[in-house]
């Protein structure tokens, strides 16, 4: 199961990289990048708490808030971080509120596909 992760995990931070470094448009970089973030760390950290799904799928969305509440204070910009092109990129230095709402979609993508077996219950 943990190998299962690690496996998205290095596929998503692939993809992440390559839309950093060839998607300049107005979707797939700053929102569908900020989508995938959130399943990143998820599966990041499901590698080590596999057993709490929906409390690691929380704490995803919650990092990624925390992460644009930064942005929303220029914390960045404040502490001198930026002048550090890695950290930069990764903390971000310009707030949305449609990234917000990728990753709050992202976290909804989480719940969806990590309780399918429950959906099909439904049906």
């Amino acid at each position: 199961m943990k190998t299962k992760y690690l496996l998205l995990a290095l596929i998503l931070l692939i993809t992440e990289i390559l839309i950093a470094i060839y998607a300049h448009d107005k979707f797939i970089r700053p929102f569908f990048g900020d989508f995938l973030a959130v399943i990143f760390v998820y599966c990041c950290l499901m590698i080590f708490l596999s057993r709490w799904p929906l409390k690691v799928a929380l704490s995803s969305l919650l990092i990624a808030y925390l992460i644009e509440t930064l942005q929303y204070f220029k914390f960045i910009e404040i502490t001198g971080l930026i002048k550090y092109k890695v950290l930069a990129i990764l903390i971000g230095n310009s707030f949305s509120w449609l990234d917000i709402l990728a990753y709050t979609i992202g976290f909804i993508t989480i719940l969806i596909v990590e309780n399918r077996k429950y959906w099909v219950l439904l049906k």
